[in-house]
Order: C-alpha cells, then structure tokens, then sequence
C-alpha cells in the first residue's frame, strides 16, 4: 500500500470515527490539516466514492463474516451423517481408502 492511500485510509477512518460524511472535500481537509501533502486529489476521490452510504464501523466489525454460516452449515451437517458409531467406522475406512495413488499421481512423480 502506498504512502498515499495509507494516509487517506486513516483519513477515512478518523471522518467515520466522528461520524461525518466521508467526501472527498473532508478528507482532503483533513490531509492538509495532518501536513500530509504528497496525496493526489484522485485519492480522496476514489475513498470517496467507494465509501458512499456506507457504514465504516459496521464494514470493520463485519470483515470476514461472510463464509462463516456456509461453514457452519456444513460443519453441523457432518455429525449428523455419521451419528452412529458403524456409520462413523465406515467413514473413517472410506477416508483412508482414497489417496493419491487413486488420482493417478504420487508423491515422487
């Protein structure tokens, strides 16, 4: 990341913090007050545009959020399958019986 975009990054971060608008004219303010001054305009911009409407705290608070009910769908979907003690031999036998070799290629080929 460039120093440039750093700069305007916390920029946007302090504006949300306060709960201001992010615009381009604001952040750009704050950049000058901060004597930051090798940010071209087109960064404040862009942050700008990319950040219209949108809740700052909320996007930090939810990063990554996104794949975790797919994984625990499937994670509580696998004890189910194998709820009896046969049915879980079963699956262990089935797993130890797929390998490599079973793909047509091994480990020194």
């Amino acid at each position: 990341m460039s120093h440039a975009e750093l700069a305007v990054s916390y920029a946007a971060l302090i504006l949300a913090d306060d709960g201001v608008d992010i615009t381009a004219d604001k952040l750009q303010t704050l950049l000058s007050a901060a004597n930051v001054q090798e940010v071209e305009p087109i960064w404040t911009s862009l942050f700008a545009k990319a950040l219209e409407g949108k809740d700052v705290k909320d996007l930090l608070t939810n990063v990554g959020s996104g794949g975790a009910p797919a994984a625990a769908g499937g994670a509580a979907a696998a004890p189910a399958e194998a709820a009896t003690p046969e049915a879980a031999k079963e699956e262990e036998k089935k797993e130890e019986e797929e390998s490599d070799e079973d793909m047509g290629f091994g480990l020194f080929d």
